[in-house]
């Protein structure tokens, strides 16, 4: 199943949400994740996390992403411990990994190299 959420920016992001054939939720971005498309990230990651294992937010075709990306990833998180599943990074591109890094993201989620490695967890 696929849901395009649509621009979240004209031209700037695009979010895709899927589901795996064992529940997990599979969140697609591309363009650049800022404070004009984050209020969307965070309702797609909080809704794509009610009723599934878990999530994975794929970043390989994000450019630039800043605190208000980093702010959506940790509420996720968070209602994902507290619903009993999971949220997992994969695939950054070196600057948007230096970002995550610098501010101790990939300390408090799990960020892997690829989206099969993430769902592998």
């Amino acid at each position: 199943m696929a849901d395009t959420e649509g621009a979240a920016v004209p031209e700037r992001l695009l979010i895709t949400r899927t589901t795996t054939d064992d529940g997990v939720c599979v969140v697609t971005l591309a363009g650049e994740v800022d404070l004009d498309g984050s209020a969307q990230l965070r309702d797609v990651l909080l809704s794509g996390l009610e009723g599934s294992r878990g999530a994975v937010v794929d970043l390989a075709e994000v450019g630039f992403m800043d605190s208000s990306g980093i702010n959506a990833f940790i509420a996720a998180h968070q209602a994902a411990e507290a619903g009993g599943s999971w949220l997992r990074l994969a695939a950054p591109k070196p600057a948007v990994r230096r970002v995550l890094q610098l501010v101790g993201v990939d300390a408090l989620i799990a960020c892997y190299p690829t989206v099969d490695e993430a769902l592998a967890g």
